[in-house]
């Protein structure tokens, strides 16, 4: 993919397409042992993955199982673009004071 494009600009399947690329550079880069990397590359992947689903799937003033983290849910206080604005809470329903963007692919189920 051509670096100058914004992945809002990508169609899903260029985006399926850069998805499976930076797969396989985290995948080689981990076998290199190069572990800053592979986080890299999983975070780009991520964003990317983002642009292929539906923000309006996600509602504010609710809370998410967040994918990558099973100790942690996510409380949504809203969404901007792909990216959800909200607070991380444990399992014991403490919520972290700071406020932190997390791409909207990392939301899992609505926890009811």
């Amino acid at each position: 993919m051509n670096n100058n494009y914004r992945y809002s600009d990508y169609s899903i399947e260029q985006l399926r397409q850069e998805i499976g690329r930076l797969k396989e550079k985290a995948q080689k880069a981990e076998q290199l042992g190069n572990i800053s990397e592979v986080a890299v590359n999983e975070r780009k992947m991520q964003v990317a993955l983002a642009y292929t689903i539906n923000p309006d799937d996600f509602t504010a003033n609710e809370t998410y199982e967040f994918t990558t983290d099973p100790g942690w849910n996510f409380k949504v206080d809203y969404i901007n673009g792909v990216f959800a604005w909200g607070h991380r809470v444990n399992l014991l329903g403490e919520v972290l004071e700071k406020q932190e963007a997390i791409p909207i692919s990392l939301l899992g189920k609505r926890i009811e």
